[in-house]
């Protein structure tokens, strides 16, 4: 039969074909952040995702450590709750309000001039519940609240803590605004993996306890900076999460909850963009890809 020799090669190439992978959503992660990524020439990008739904993990750069910013307020919470557990405190109890603190270089004073959060400054001289000092350190991102409780629960506790939780890389080493420290090289330092792993342990409610784990998850829905990963999410998507900035330094990291879908994790650390309404819209535009892969 004319043409018949050519079948199994034919054959052959549709075999090929058929066994050939298709691409994991990883894959497409990874393909769709590099071409955003190229957009912006000076950012560095680091991108961790956990969905334990698909099973993907993805991790971009993630030996790259990066300064924290108000990220390290997320250790913080859990600590905060970890000694909430073991009954050495009570989110009932009140903390006096102080703008001075001191520094871990010298114990030299110092006190917070820059915050996102100006109503505890009238509280100053007045007992405040940790309850409530918790809620505006992660919804309004205060610094006067954060240091407030730092020193309550003292930064090795929060950092023990974070290394029980796996997160071993991640660096809490003092509050916010200790200049002396940052001059001397001191910073709370982070990256995607180990910011993910946090917020894996809060998902899945093993950072403290199930019942903690709700409520510290319900203080991170009350998120009142939205403009990285909710904002490149579908109408309807709920985002337990924590953003930092400082100078060229813009991150974002939680649980997205889909409308319709398991829960994933999904951590975005960026530096060297100095407008930061260019850094959120990159990291939108990163959350929507991201999105997009794992829930087609």
């Amino acid at each position: 039969m004319p043409g018949s020799h050519r079948l199994p090669f034919l054959l052959l190439v549709m075999a090929a074909t058929s066994c050939s992978p298709s691409p994991t959503a990883s894959d497409r992660i990874a393909a769709e952040i590099d071409a955003i990524v190229a957009e912006a020439p000076d950012a560095v990008v680091a991108v961790s995702v956990r969905d334990a739904g698909t099973g993907t993990r993805f991790d971009r750069l993630p030996e790259r450590d990066f300064h924290a910013a108000s990220t390290m307020k997320v250790p913080v919470l859990i600590e905060l709750f970890r000694q909430v557990a073991t009954g050495r405190r009570s989110l009932d109890d009140s903390v006096r309000v102080e703008n001075r603190f001191r520094s871990i270089v010298d114990g030299s004073e110092f006190s917070i001039s820059d915050d996102s959060y100006d109503d505890l400054y009238g509280r100053i001289g007045t007992l405040v519940a940790v309850r409530d000092l918790a809620e505006t350190m992660i919804t309004w991102s205060s610094n006067l609240a954060t240091n407030l409780l730092i020193q309550e629960v003292t930064a090795d506790s929060v950092q023990a803590t974070s290394r029980r939780l796996g997160a071993g890389r991640l660096q809490t080493l003092r509050g916010v605004e200790d200049l002396k420290a940052f001059e001397a090289g001191l910073s709370n330092r982070t990256n995607a993996p180990d910011l993910a792993t946090l917020f894996e342990a809060l998902r899945d409610g093993r950072a403290v306890s199930a019942e903690a784990d709700r409520e510290m998850v319900a203080i991170l829905l009350r998120q009142e900076f939205n403009s990285m990963i909710p904002a490149g999410l579908p109408e309807g998507t709920r985002v337990a999460h924590k953003t930092g900035s400082i100078t060229r330094i813009h991150h974002d990291a939680g649980i997205v909850y889909p409308a319709d879908g398991e829960p994933y994790v999904l951590v975005i650390l960026t530096e060297g963009i100095d407008d930061i309404e260019a850094s959120g819209r990159l990291g939108a535009r990163i959350a929507a890809a991201v999105h997009a892969a794992l829930r087609p």
